[in-house]
């Protein structure tokens, strides 16, 4: 027999009564029933229930023996009698007589608990994450996570994509984040970057070419955490296709991605197909280009009905400014003031001065509307209103008045409000859906010039042309999102591979073509030989898995995770480097000024 085990945790029946078997494993819990001790002992793969009754010989052993600790178990199996059977457990049908009980490792004072899933500080959840990772729920996400990669890996190779490895020490890019930044040892001064994420380099597999590449690839941003970020690394699913446009990647992509939802959806429905919606339909539709479209409510603009109405304060806006509308929020079933209250509270909490709002009840046979602002428009404009937008009795509508690109966030934000509050959400099923059509350019307030939006290695639609237009902002991008239950899951573009338009699109955010031959001149000297019209997107990985598994946070789906300092708590990073490895670097640090 083998010296640890001849069967796992989970892997005994029925059909093996009778038999003289080998365990090893953890102590989940120990029991004592009137003498008799029972020991749920844990693997990876499962529990079995161990018996140690006073007359064996591994009872003296037994007592012993407390939570984590390791051991190994020699018995008999038996058949459990019908009212003792677990059947929430696979091996519930059976239990393990102690023979022979070995102590393989003892544990300490447990720091947090294994058994069970109470809520314990973050911190020490990290510092002590090997024993964290035993507990039940995040065990199974992080087993979850891996079968999901390893189907995305399958289902690529079965569409004719072939997985490439691309470099991680490599030169800054600019992906919109700070670059993780690595010191030469060979080349005093310079340094190398840790990828934002492999876009230089499946470009140039592409000119190449090697056609269809994927990759489960490792990628590093510098970036504050967040509940869907987390600091440090992140991984995607990154991809590239030659000669294609945008409705080639969304052909290819779409089925595959819609399958590994339903693979592992746990029976939640996973909508057929994705409607395509443009980013500008979006904005104004959901406020966000990552909407949550399990919420019903769809924003409409309504100025015309308070212009020159008897409701001053937006009456006077949209006449005194062109750039002002006015949104309207229709909240179906939210028709009580006291809702009504609730929201134009959380609008002022928020630094907000408040949400105008009107709501519909019945006075007898007549259908009213109701709130200062029905007051001041008056019945017809009231009405006009609630038929624009569907409203019946018993429903309320919000509205936020302004210049769209000042507010359009906040309404999305009372979209979102209105919706879980009333609780239209169907949180039960994914909807996924492609946003299209980024504008390719935007303008940056803070250095009073124009910028890049998203990838700046998309293909602006127009080509030269377009970029050679007074209009810069009017450009759109062949540029697309895949979005999940309000997450961005994906996000990829039909490339630019001509080394003019390159230069051009550099140029019009003051970067000259020596500027770009410095900074990418890998990629701008493989468009001069031959560059085929390539596209593709990437898939952020830890979001999906924690949309599937149903996690809050990347920390529940991830192994060793940083806090949200940005610190591994169990491994003591960031550390100081010690003065013989910053003088083999020529690094001096530059102490941090005190306030």
């Amino acid at each position: 027999m083998h010296r640890y085990r001849s069967h796992t945790c989970a892997a005994l029946r029925k059909s093996d009564v009778g038999s003289t078997v080998r365990l090893s494993g953890w102590v989940h819990r120990v029991r004592d029933h009137g003498g008799v001790l029972f020991i749920d002992l844990r693997d990876h793969y499962g529990m079995t229930q161990v018996v140690a009754d006073p007359d064996s010989p591994a009872f003296k052993t037994a007592e012993t023996v407390r939570g984590e600790w390791v051991i190994r178990v020699d018995g008999a199996v038996k058949a459990r009698t019908d009212d003792t059977v677990n059947k929430n457990m696979p091996t519930g049908e059976v239990e393990l007589y102690a023979r022979e009980i070995e102590v393989l490792s003892a544990a300490k004072e447990l720091p947090l608990p294994v058994f069970g899933e109470p809520d314990y500080p973050e911190d020490v959840r990290l510092k002590y994450r090997f024993l964290d990772l035993r507990r039940e729920t995040l065990h199974k996400n992080i087993v979850r996570r891996t079968e999901i990669i390893a189907a995305m890996r399958r289902r690529m190779g079965d569409i004719g994509f072939t997985e490439y490895t691309t470099p991680i020490l490599t030169a800054s890019s600019p992906e919109g984040a700070r670059d993780f930044l690595v010191p030469s040892r060979i080349h005093p001064g310079n340094f190398y970057a840790l990828p934002q994420a492999p876009q230089q380099y499946k470009q140039l597999l592409m000119v190449a070419g090697f056609d269809r590449y994927f990759q489960i690839a490792p990628c590093f941003r510098d970036e504050d955490p967040r509940a869907d970020r987390l600091p440090g690394e992140f991984y995607q699913l990154d991809l590239e296709m030659s000669f294609v446009e945008q409705e080639d990647v969304w052909d290819a992509m779409e089925p595959m991605i819609r399958a590994i939802f339903s693979d592992f959806a746990g029976g939640k429905p996973v909508i057929d197909k994705f409607p395509r919606i443009p980013y500008d339909t979006a904005i104004r539709k959901y406020g966000s280009d990552k909407p949550d479209l399990r919420n019903p409510i769809e924003m409409q603009e309504v100025t015309e009905h308070f212009a020159g109405s008897g409701f001053k304060v937006f009456a006077n806006m949209i006449a005194s400014n062109p750039k002002v509308e006015i949104w309207a929020i229709p909240a179906k079933t939210g028709g009580s003031r006291a809702f009504c209250d609730r929201m134009n509270a959380w609008a002022q909490s928020q630094g907000q001065p408040g949400l105008g709002y009107i709501f519909w009840r019945k006075e007898g046979e007549k259908l009213e509307g109701a709130g200062p602002l029905a007051k001041n428009i008056g019945e017809e404009r009231t009405d006009a209103i609630r038929t624009q937008l569907g409203l019946e009795d018993g429903d309320a509508c919000f509205f936020v008045a302004g210049e769209p690109a000042k507010f359009y966030k906040f309404a999305g934000e009372a979209r979102t409000r209105a919706g879980e509050e009333l609780n239209l959400v169907d949180r039960d099923r994914y909807e996924l859906c492609w946003i299209v059509d980024f504008p390719f350019y935007e303008w940056n307030e803070e250095e009073k010039r124009v910028d890049f939006a998203h990838n700046p290695f998309s293909m602006p639609q127009g080509g030269l042309t377009a970029l050679s237009s007074d209009d810069l902002l009017s450009i759109k991008a062949f540029q697309y999102d895949m979005v999940c239950n309000g997450f961005e899951i994906a996000s990829g573009s039909i490339r630019n591979q001509s080394p003019e338009l390159m230069v051009k699109a550099f140029e019009n955010v003051g970067l000259s073509q020596a500027d770009v031959e410095e900074r990418f001149g890998g990629l701008y000297r493989a468009f001069q030989y031959g560059a085929p019209p390539h596209g593709g997107m990437a898939f952020g990985i830890d979001r999906i898995v924690m949309l599937l598994v149903g996690a809050k946070n990347l920390r529940e789906i991830s192994l060793f995770p940083m806090n949200q300092q940005a610190q591994d708590l169990l491994m003591g990073a960031p550390s100081q480097a010690t003065p013989a490895q910053l003088r083999e670097l020529s690094i001096r640090p530059i102490p941090q000024k005190k306030d």
